[in-house]
């Protein structure tokens, strides 16, 4: 037997466990104490959220609003407030911003739209080389919403809500790719959603009452025109999420490459690219699985710099 026919033995021998949410209330309330306290420990008068639209945000906001309207219901010298904020630049589609105030609307939280347009190119005076460059230019759109929130939860002497989710920023046990601006989204208070993969966010949002529309919407920065999550990694959340199990569960690289969990996934996306995009960015699964290791190491360097507190919460591992 030949070492691939091993590996891919062994591989199939063991699953590739997932998480679930037992109880989604439990989650809830899990999540929300953890904000609360946060919230209550600097004696500030809640959260400012961004909200892009994208099931992160809504998922995030829909969690704090709930812990809120707890929390004053039994404490009435002290109230809680969760403010939306859409921050919508050129770059967006203009539906962002619509999903943004439904959001906020259905959750019925204060908001504001503000364009942020005008600081980007005020930059043209002070770094021209940025603007002029697509991808600098996204980076500095990211850390422009990060002041903006920042600056209103200062002068609102509240909190800024991260909404970075397992997958895409990275959680407490090292997992994720650590795909956000370090000094941009990454610049938070706390990060409520950080122990959730991307796929119970989706469940999550559904849980509260959104739309499929909104919990399976298709991730995107909205720092580019045109731009999405799998356009730029080449894969969707749901394989990083099980190539991280995997690493965290102890499979090697190579069995994780060869797995047929993993392979599935990997070749529907292949399919998927090429019919979107012309070609897949890869040619193999472990071109993939090293791309994900490759990005969970940079991610783990970033968190050394700036590593806002995640909210625990209780996760199912169980074969299925």
């Amino acid at each position: 037997m030949s070492k691939q026919e091993t590996i891919a033995e062994t591989s199939l021998e063991r699953r590739i466990l997932l998480p679930e949410i037992e109880d989604y209330e439990m989650a809830t309330r899990e999540i929300g104490d953890f904000v609360i306290d946060k919230v209550l420990a600097v004696n500030a008068t809640g959260c400012v959220i961004g909200l892009s639209g994208g099931v992160d945000s809504t998922t995030t906001a829909a969690i704090i609003k709930h812990a809120f309207e707890h929390y004053n219901a039994g404490n009435s010298e002290q109230q809680l407030e969760l403010v939306g904020y859409i921050l919508p630049s050129n770059t967006n589609d203009p539906k962002d911003s619509e999903d943004g105030i439904r959001v906020a609307e259905q959750l019925g939280i204060k908001y504001q739209t503000i364009g942020i347009e005008g600081i980007i190119n005020a930059y043209e005076t002070t770094n021209p080389e940025a603007c002029s460059n697509q991808f600098h230019r996204g980076n500095l759109t990211s850390r422009v919403r990060a002041n903006v929130l920042n600056t209103k939860a200062a002068t609102e002497k509240k909190i800024v809500a991260g909404t970075g989710n397992r997958d895409e920023d990275g959680d407490d046990n090292g997992r994720g790719i650590g795909y956000y601006t370090l000094f941009g989204d990454g610049a938070v208070h706390i990060r409520p959603i950080a122990n959730l993969p991307k796929r119970l966010v989706r469940e999550m949002a559904v849980y509260h009452g959104f739309d499929k529309d909104l919990a399976y919407r298709e991730p995107t920065a909205g720092l580019e025109t045109g731009q999405s999550d799998f356009k730029d990694l080449g894969y969707h959340y749901d394989v990083v999420e099980i190539v991280g199990e995997g690493v965290s569960q102890g499979f090697s690289k190579e069995e994780i490459a060869i797995h047929s969990q993993v392979t599935s996934l990997i070749d529907r996306d292949f399919r998927e690219y090429a019919t979107f995009f012309g070609k897949s960015k890869f040619s193999s699964s472990v071109e993939v699985v090293d791309d994900i290791i490759r990005r969970n190491a940079s991610a783990q360097k970033k968190s050394e710099i700036i590593n806002p507190p995640a909210a625990p919460v209780t996760l199912l591992y169980q074969e299925r």
